[in-house]
């Protein structure tokens, strides 16, 4: 029997959450306060999955980078390749909130959005 301690992140009170395992079989799961923290303790332990967010180059706009993420979160172990990807874009202004600048962030199938906006100058 193997036991995880987490801190739920799925809504601000951030409880203390336990998670009882036989091999890869969830067998408890405690110290969760709402629905929402038993749904995160589970995929935490199978599955951990991220929404990733950062900044593009903008050339030709009236601020030098925006705001973008992924439109789903990506497995976790894909943060880095998504961010290599990432780091690696210039985007043309203009460019509108929930423009897709990356169609298939590493290989996930999970476009990035722009959250930001920037006008041509």
């Amino acid at each position: 029997m193997e036991k995880k301690e987490l801190v739920c992140i799925g809504c601000p009170m951030g409880c203390p959450v336990t998670v009882t395992m036989e091999g890869n079989e969830i067998t408890d799961i405690t110290g969760n306060t709402c629905p929402r923290g038993r749904t995160y303790a589970e995929k935490e332990v199978t599955n951990p999955t991220r929404i990733v967010t950062s900044t593009v180059r903008v050339a030709g706009g009236d601020r030098p980078f925006i705001s973008v993420k992924t439109k789903e979160d990506i497995p976790k172990e894909k943060i880095f390749d998504c961010m290599q990807e990432i780091n690696g874009i210039t985007v043309k202004a203009p460019v509108k909130i929930g423009d897709v600048v990356l169609e298939n962030a590493a290989g996930t199938g999970v476009p990035v959005i722009a959250t930001k906006a920037a006008a041509v100058v």
